[in-house]
């Protein structure tokens, strides 16, 4: 179960790797998914995901705050509770993390990480439960980014010149290291994009060097191939079996 959370939140960012366009993640918006996992056969819904964004203003600066976070829905939580918050704050118009920002809290192990960026390099504070809390200085390359603003990233890009079977790679950075991804465009269908109603979307293969995700055009994220592209459906393979997110509810878009 902690390792079906893990990749709902992580999944999706392994699909933004497109020439970028002008178009910017709009302040206010906010997202809602249904996570299920197939248990005996069935898809069974366990928890809610919520992507959200706001404008945030410091004396020096002003950020876009991403945020995700999930939670098992209450009647999960004896069996395994999950509050997770995944934050990132950027640059509004080009989506540059400055401070990245992880907590979860997961059948009772608890994590907190920050990482903040300077450039190629990122400074990291990780704190386990029962542990002492840790530092680290990590260098990165020039078009890494951590996992949130790459979600919201894949947005401001351009998959209409894309053909199918075509690859473009990247390196995303978790847990302290950089990981390399590959995304594969499939093509175009038509699907339900919760109060969005049907829409016409992108399909999308994600592969990675990671044992989270198996099988080949096994992990699958659709977007809806507008102005906007808002994540309506991922599907995943992993280990312990299968499932998917699906889109319920769009707002502020």
């Amino acid at each position: 179960m902690k390792r079906l959370l893990y990749i709902l939140s992580a999944v999706f960012v392994f699909s933004s790797f497109a020439p970028q366009n002008s178009q910017p993640i709009k302040s206010g918006e906010k997202l809602v998914f249904a996570g299920s996992y197939n248990m005996s056969g069935l898809m069974t819904q366990l928890a809610q995901v919520t992507m959200s964004t706001e404008t945030v203003a410091t004396a020096k600066n002003t950020y876009l705050h991403l945020s995700c976070e999930l939670s098992t829905y209450s009647k999960w939580d004896s069996f395994f509770k999950i509050r997770d918050i995944y934050e990132s704050y950027v640059n509004p118009v080009n989506l540059k993390p400055s401070l990245y920002k992880r907590s979860i809290d997961e059948g009772g192990y608890t994590k907190k990480e920050k990482y903040t960026f300077k450039g190629n390099t990122v400074n990291s504070t990780v704190k386990r439960r029962k542990k002492p809390e840790t530092q680290k200085t990590f260098t990165i390359g020039g078009s890494t980014q951590d996992v949130i603003s790459l979600l919201y990233k894949v947005r401001t890009m351009d998959f209409s010149k894309f053909k199918v079977g075509q690859t473009q790679s990247l390196m995303i950075v978790f847990d302290e290291k950089q990981i390399p991804v590959t995304l594969k465009y499939m093509g175009k269908e038509t699907i339900n994009c919760g109060n969005l109603g049907k829409k016409e979307c992108y399909k999308l293969s994600i592969g990675a060097k990671t044992d989270a995700l198996r099988g080949k055009d096994k992990n699958l994220i659709w977007l809806t191939s507008d102005a906007k592209k808002v994540p309506a459906l991922l599907k995943f393979s992993i280990p312990v079996g299968t499932g998917q997110l699906a889109l319920t509810s769009a707002t502020g878009i």
